[in-house]
């Protein structure tokens, strides 16, 4: 499972000039499901994103997570972050998961960022989405549990 974690200010996403999810100051999460990902891969995710030490405190140091402020998140699903652009030009998409298990994962992953209590949105599974957002810092970061078991 892939994510790629942005702090801000803000952050929206909006379906057919419809708002479906807001946010105030905390965590906007893309998030793309792989062929070979579990709900350990959600697990696994879910825990760093919440502790995750990426706002600041009174001196100015990477020591506080959302929790600790208790922000909010944005959860947006794209499978994009799978697409592979190695060869050629178009970007193949082998790698992700088929709807019908990228979707409850995607869902997964939601219902246990708000079993922790913070403010939670998401975006709409396998629509064409509008994301606007402020970034605050910048401060983004690409996350992927492959990489840590």
């Amino acid at each position: 499972m892939r994510l790629v974690v942005q702090r801000v200010k803000q952050a929206s996403v909006r379906v057919q000039q419809e708002t479906v999810g807001e946010i105030g100051p905390g965590l906007l999460i893309f998030l793309g499901v792989g062929q070979d990902d579990t709900e350990e891969d959600v697990g696994y995710l879910v825990e760093k994103v919440l502790h995750l030490r990426i706002f600041a405190d009174d001196q100015g140091r990477f020591n506080l997570s959302v929790m600790d402020l208790h922000g909010s998140l944005l959860i947006v699903s794209q499978f994009t972050l799978w697409g592979d652009c190695r060869k050629g030009r178009r970007p193949s998409f082998s790698h992700c998961a088929p709807p019908e298990k990228a979707g409850p994962l995607y869902e997964l992953f939601i219902q246990k960022i708000k079993a922790a209590g913070l403010p939670v949105a998401g975006g709409r599974f396998q629509e064409m989405m509008e994301v606007s957002l402020i970034n605050d810092g910048p401060v983004t970061l690409l996350l992927d549990s492959g990489k840590n078991f």
